[in-house]
């Protein structure tokens, strides 16, 4: 029998090694149905979760055990037990459900649902619909909350206008005009801005979250779409849909400082908690980019499944 220190020294390393572990990538797949769990450390696909239908919006919980993911086809939000990586539940949402966001809190799950155009509202405690907001803009597709939980964004496709709701509240209280069929949305991390990426426009839209209006235009690649923001707030990453690139903003000057080419179609990202990696889903090429946050430079290319649609990482 080892002796005890001996045994609470490789608890503790076991326990060191956990903690220290990275984190993992979640990637829905549109065509196969299918979530792709992806291991940061070792950029390779380390398990795939099949949840069947048309998986889109992705959202994970903080102990990353719970996986919250829109199934378009199902008209459904699909709830994945990440122990047991299958899924646990399906909360009917209406048709065509696109984006989801997870608050601050993880009080709510926010879903955007197009055809009743319409972000409906789950309750993780008990899983059930709590209520719902009809927004302005037609096929809303994202919806973001802020950092301090108040607002939820929300853009839609048939629209030239983000949507605005006070939480709290359970409604819409103001549309800020940015350009044509708004996509992805990212806020600082402290909450003073938000930045929206317009397809049509080819342009990421620059709003004071107090004041809640637009304080700058930053020309971006063609049909801009998703956005990321880095941890420390020094970085704004969107892909270019038509370009297979990924710009990168500073957001002290609201300027590209970099373009880094990806796979093609390009459409949502998410970057590391440590902030050094951006992983990029190409819709057509059925991969994703990892892209060094220092150089702005790929060192990555993944294999997933067919048309994926956004990333996850907690």
């Amino acid at each position: 029998m080892k002796p005890l220190a001996a045994l609470l020294g490789v608890f503790l390393a076991a326990l060191s090694g956990a903690a220290a572990a990275a984190p993992f990538a979640y990637v829905p797949n549109e065509k196969s149905g299918s979530i792709s769990v992806l291991d940061t450390a070792t950029r390779e696909v380390v398990a795939t979760v099949q949840v069947g239908g048309k998986p889109r919006g992705i959202a994970v919980s903080r102990d990353g055990r719970t996986l919250y993911v829109s199934d378009q086809a199902a008209h459904a939000l699909a709830i994945v037990d990440l122990d047991r990586r299958q899924v646990s539940e399906r909360i009917s949402l209406g048709e065509s459900p696109e984006g989801v966001s997870l608050s601050p809190d993880e009080r709510w799950v926010a879903a955007a649902v197009e055809l009743s155009n319409s972000v409906v509202f789950i309750d993780t405690a008990t899983r059930k619909v709590a209520f719902s907001v009809k927004t302005q803009g037609k096929n809303p597709e994202h919806a973001v909350f802020s950092p301090d939980g108040r607002w939820l964004y929300v853009s839609a496709e048939e629209a030239d206008s983000l949507d605005i709701i006070d939480v709290a509240a359970r409604r819409q209280v103001n549309s800020i005009k940015v350009g044509e069929r708004p996509r992805g949305i990212g806020f600082l991390p402290d909450g003073s801005r938000a930045y929206v990426a317009c397809e049509i426009a080819s342009t990421v839209f620059s709003i004071d979250v107090a004041r809640q209006s637009v304080v700058a235009a930053i020309k971006a690649g063609q049909f801009a779409n998703g956005i990321a923001v880095s941890p420390d707030g020094k970085r704004v990453f969107v892909s270019n849909g038509r370009d297979a690139t990924v710009s990168t903003i500073d957001p002290a000057g609201d300027r590209i400082v970099a373009t880094t080419p990806v796979g093609k179609r390009p459409w949502g990202l998410a970057v590391t908690p440590d902030g050094r990696a951006l992983y990029v889903a190409n819709g057509r090429s059925n991969t994703v980019s990892v892209i060094d946050t220092a150089t702005n430079e790929l060192s990555a290319t993944i294999p997933v499944g067919e048309a994926p649609w956004g990333v996850a990482i907690r």
